[in-house]
């Protein structure tokens, strides 16, 4: 039997094209009231450190820019590989990278050593507060995966049109042109992509099944990987707070993306680019579901 608001999601996502909409949840007051139990942290809270801003970019730089890209980081050893795959983008416009760092867990020089391969339309902007701002780390904010790194980058970004990145995946040269052309006329837009098994020489699947769109796929409503994902940051600005909230009784403390896409899909125009373009590291190997995707609307 169909909930409510699985009900109303469903005509939402009909009736989006014109821009109608059954019930608009506000969902503006007391949001941390609806999150449930969220996992407790069970280590001690990682100690402050010196804050960092860094722009690595041309002189005297850009007041703003034609796309951004936001990577929420540990400084892990792939984040040199996931800076590659920005600059290697054939989109001629201007780019700014904006780096945040929740917890250091590796060596900044190796990402300055990865910018100076920087093109000359690239900026890049380190940004570590001194502190973690998620309650994994002693901070305050209920997501385990970056805390509101993700919401702060989005607003510091100079550009209307901001792509998320992790800083262990990586895109194809076509991912960020692909994405502004789907974003002329919506509101945001989003890639396929290809699963990747870990190491060097890991199996490689484009995904079928999860991240494939608002209703269809393996999940009743659909989803969109962060990863894939570019939005119009001014249209879609309600949106950008819901990346450090968890969904209620998250396991994880780190499913704030699927609020995100949640409000994106019920409530904003989005297109997909047809084209697998993002590049994502499962954890071990790559899931193979026994029934074949399926489109079950919008």
């Amino acid at each position: 039997m169909i909930s409510k608001s699985d009900f109303v999601a469903f005509l939402n996502r009909r009736l989006r094209r014109f821009d109608i909409a059954v019930i608009r949840h506000s969902e503006l007051w007391r949001m941390t009231a609806h999150l449930g139990r969220q996992p407790v942290p069970t280590g001690p809270a990682a100690p402050a450190r010196a804050p960092l801003l860094r722009v690595l970019g041309p002189e005297p730089g850009h007041a703003t820019f034609d796309f951004a890209v936001v990577m929420p980081s540990l400084l892990r050893p792939t984040l040199g590989r996931a800076l590659a795959s920005v600059f290697a983008q054939d989109f001629p416009g201007t780019v700014q990278t904006l780096i945040g760092i929740d917890m250091p867990r590796g060596d900044l020089a190796e990402v300055e050593a990865a910018c100076r391969a920087r093109p000359a339309n690239h900026t890049v902007l380190l940004f570590d507060p001194g502190y973690s701002t998620s309650v994994r780390h002693g901070g305050l904010h209920p997501a385990w995966d970056g805390g509101v790194l993700r919401t702060v980058l989005s607003y510091l970004a100079a550009s209307r049109r901001v792509a998320y990145l992790d800083d262990d995946n990586w895109w194809a040269p076509a991912h960020l042109s692909s994405l502004a052309a789907a974003l002329e006329g919506h509101d945001w837009a989003w890639s396929l992509r290809f699963h990747v098994e870990p190491g060097a020489d890991g199996a490689m699947r484009e995904d079928r099944w999860e991240s494939v769109g608002p209703g269809r796929g393996v999940f009743p409503e659909g989803w969109v990987d962060p990863n894939t994902l570019a939005i119009d940051k001014l249209a879609c600005e309600a949106v950008l707070r819901w990346w450090g909230l968890p969904k209620p009784d998250s396991p994880t403390g780190t499913s704030g993306d699927w609020n995100v896409f949640r409000h994106l899909s019920n409530a904003y125009r989005g297109r997909g680019t047809g084209r697998a373009t993002a590049y994502y590291t499962v954890k071990d190997r790559i899931p193979v579901y026994d029934t074949p995707p399926v489109a079950i609307g919008g």
